[in-house]
């Protein structure tokens, strides 16, 4: 499925109390170009400075305690001067929620409204603005190495991974101790727009932002959560909820999980990369998010694509890797491992024969060989495999078209390892021909021509 980058159809307004300000302000959200990405217009400041969303923007977490925020420097005719956006990761979760790409938004104050503390609003108001596809195609990231976060500066069990994934995909742990029992939660988002829009909206667009009584005190003191009230923050005391009730029952760690959402997708593009985390927040996140973003900057300088990365980012497979590509199970799935994979050249996949093998119950008692069509469907697993792991194929089927020059040459019994090697001949968009080999202590058992052709997505 090619994924086109988006906009909102028509122009939506929007006004609120900043959160942490306390302050009205007024948005208004417009359709913006393909590559643009998005964009605030401070129109109460005279220059009307744009503020563009990216890494490169973020404030520092010491001027920005407990939100993300972005900000610029400009030259005005009184010199030079800052012009900030604070709040902004309810709103972004909400982009992400929706797939919007592009987006100018004009603000009159320096906070996005808080409303009722979640991205609901946001996803609401520009869900019926209509969303539009554009021209261009979405921008990926596929995370290629593991990077990880424990800042030294927080409690040491604050803890933030990434991992390669062939999707974006969040398990979140949450536990404040005395304050309310451990919470976890996974959410797996896939390339389907319209599949990641009704997890987000089912499962965390209306989770709501929330905070320790003791914090909130503190928070006072320090001059913020100015706008903050019992119907936009869930304040926490002795396990229980003052004056409101729970949306969901693990509400807290639906939040968090919004918040890492919205600050990752700072990075103006889609993220795919499995996310583990326990207890983070922005602190953590930005930090994550920075190294993502040189990552990403190092694979684009050393010539390498930095978007719609193949799947196949590895190259050995365990089973687990393996039913991610196929569609196969127990007792049909009939390769164990894969020792190397060169996309769009060569595989090699392993299959372990033991009598424990369902289909020795017939074939045959007392003298087990297996069977030459489970031989060549092993070889056919294994192509699908080196097919169906690139990410234009993720979902498909791969459909037995037809077999040539097969022949066997010895029998498989229980205790032998077949090697399983496929190499390409020909390979198009639809269709595929492999020539196949397996092998039992480096001799040929077996060999085949196998011609797929891909469809089901």
């Amino acid at each position: 499925m090619i994924d086109f980058q988006q906009t909102i159809k028509k122009e939506v307004e929007l006004k609120g109390i900043g959160l942490h300000t306390g302050k009205p302000v007024n948005l208004r959200f417009k359709p913006s170009l393909a590559n643009t990405g998005i964009n605030f217009v401070r129109i109460d400041l005279p220059e009307k400075p744009i503020v563009k969303v990216e890494v490169s923007n973020l404030l520092e977490q010491e001027q920005s305690l407990r939100r993300t925020s972005i900000a610029i420097s400009y030259l005005s005719s009184q010199g030079q001067r800052t012009a900030e956006i604070h709040t902004i990761e309810h709103l972004m979760a909400a982009l992400f929620g929706l797939g919007i790409d592009n987006l100018l938004i004009e603000i009159d104050a320096e906070e996005i409204p808080g409303l009722d503390g979640s991205a609901l609003p946001f996803f609401e108001l520009l869900e019926e603005a209509g969303v539009v596809k554009q021209d261009i195609r979405r921008k990926f990231f596929q995370i290629r190495e593991a990077l990880f976060i424990q800042p030294p500066h927080l409690s040491s069990d604050v803890t933030l991974i990434v991992l390669p994934n062939p999707s974006f995909k969040i398990s979140y742990t949450l536990d404040y101790p005395f304050s309310f029992p451990p919470q976890h939660l996974t959410i797996n988002f896939s390339t389907d727009g319209a599949k990641n829009k009704k997890i987000f909206r089912e499962e965390l667009a209306a989770a709501r932002t929330f905070c320790l009584k003791k914090e909130a005190k503190e928070l006072k003191e320090n001059g913020l959560g100015k706008g903050a009230n019992y119907d936009n923050t869930l304040i926490i005391d002795n396990n229980k909820v003052v004056n409101n009730e729970l949306r969901f029952s693990d509400e807290f760690v639906r939040h968090k999980i919004l918040d890492l959402i919205g600050d990752f997708y700072l990075l103006g593009l889609s993220l795919k990369g499995y996310v583990i985390a326990i207890k983070s927040g922005h602190l953590a996140n930005v930090e994550l998010l920075k190294k993502i973003k040189k990552q990403e900057k190092r694979i684009k300088e050393t010539g390498v694509p930095s978007s719609h990365y193949p799947y196949s980012f590895k190259t050995i497979l365990d089973t687990r890797d393996i039913q991610e590509i196929l569609p196969h199970r127990y007792p049909f799935l009939l390769v164990d491992k894969v020792l190397s994979l060169e996309q769009n050249k060569r595989i090699i996949g392993i299959k372990n024969v033991t009598i424990n093998d369902y289909f020795f119950q017939g074939h045959f008692p007392n003298h087990p060989v297996m069977p030459g069509v489970l031989i060549i469907e092993s070889l056919a697993q294994t192509a699908g495999i080196l097919t169906l792991s690139k990410e234009e194929n993720r979902g498909k089927i791969a459909y037995f078209m037809g077999i040539d020059k097969v022949k066997f040459r010895q029998r498989v019994v229980p205790g032998d390892q077949l090697k399983l090697e496929v190499e390409v001949m020909k390979l198009r968009k639809n269709a595929g021909l492999f020539y196949t080999k397996a092998l039992v202590e480096g001799k040929i058992v077996a060999e085949a021509n196998l011609l797929f052709a891909f469809g089901g997505k």
